[in-house]
């Protein structure tokens, strides 16, 4: 998924670079990247947006081409993500291994065949699909809402090729001062954008190459993921799913 190939190239990208002395009061832009990735590796929660404009991500019926995602490393999750070529999007809700996913009727029709698109979408209208992250419906979205899993990815990373990372000048991001640290990745200019004061966090990286324009923000670092859950009369269990399919 794109979100894990620009944090792994991103971060990745550090790795490479030679540890160089500086004074404690003006970090060095590895030194500013390490702190960075090891505040976001350390995390218990986190506010993740995802904004994906690749052309093989705007074209694909699977793939997220926007997420907004609060996910913490108990396994709780609640957010949207937008699907690329106009086919819907989906809300989705997790506590532990309990998942709720509610996609919309654009999201229906593109993923189910023919005309039955439409009659599965009034089926379900307004209403989730509720079951656990053992259901193979619901557990390729229940692995991307888990912030174990994307800190594993990050961490695991491998580094990407030659690159280098330079310190620019302060500016801000969403309010917050920031310090731009940018280099290039396998062809694709990568810019993160790291708190200026401590500690420092990560609050911005952008990828941008031929085919390649991605941009991740965080945000609510610690902060504890919204507990609500759908209600029962909001819901259908995934054991009955098939059942209603097949009515249709």
């Amino acid at each position: 998924m794109a979100v894990r190939a620009l944090i792994s190239a991103a971060v990745g990208a550090t790795l490479l670079l030679a540890p160089t002395a500086a004074a404690v009061d003006d970090p060095t832009a590895q030194e500013l990247a390490e702190e960075a990735e090891s505040n976001l590796l350390d995390a218990k929660s986190v506010h993740l947006k995802l904004t994906d404009r690749s052309a093989d991500t705007e074209t694909s019926r699977t793939q997220p081409t926007s997420m907004d995602l609060s996910l913490d490393r108990s396994g709780n999750c609640v957010g949207t993500m937008e699907m690329g070529s106009d086919s819907g999007s989906v809300e989705i809700v997790k506590r532990g291994d309990e998942v709720w996913m509610k996609p919309d009727t654009a999201f229906w029709k593109a993923q189910v065949p023919g005309g039955e698109g439409d009659a599965v979408a009034e089926l379900f209208e307004d209403r989730y699909i509720h079951g656990s992250t053992d259901d193979a419906l619901l557990k390729g979205m229940a692995d991307t809402c888990d912030l174990s899993n994307f800190q594993r990815d990050v961490g695991s990373g491998s580094s990407p090729g030659t690159s280098s990372l330079k310190k620019g000048e302060e500016t801000t991001r969403g309010g917050t001062e920031v310090i731009p640290l940018t280099g290039e990745v396998d062809g694709a200019r990568t810019t993160l954008y790291v708190t200026a004061d401590s500690p420092h966090l990560l609050v911005e990286a952008h990828q941008r190459g031929d085919a390649t324009d991605v941009r991740l923000t965080f945000s609510e670092y610690d902060e504890p993921v919204p507990s609500r859950t759908p209600s029962a009369d909001d819901t259908i269990d995934i054991d009955k799913l098939q059942d209603e399919l097949q009515s249709v």
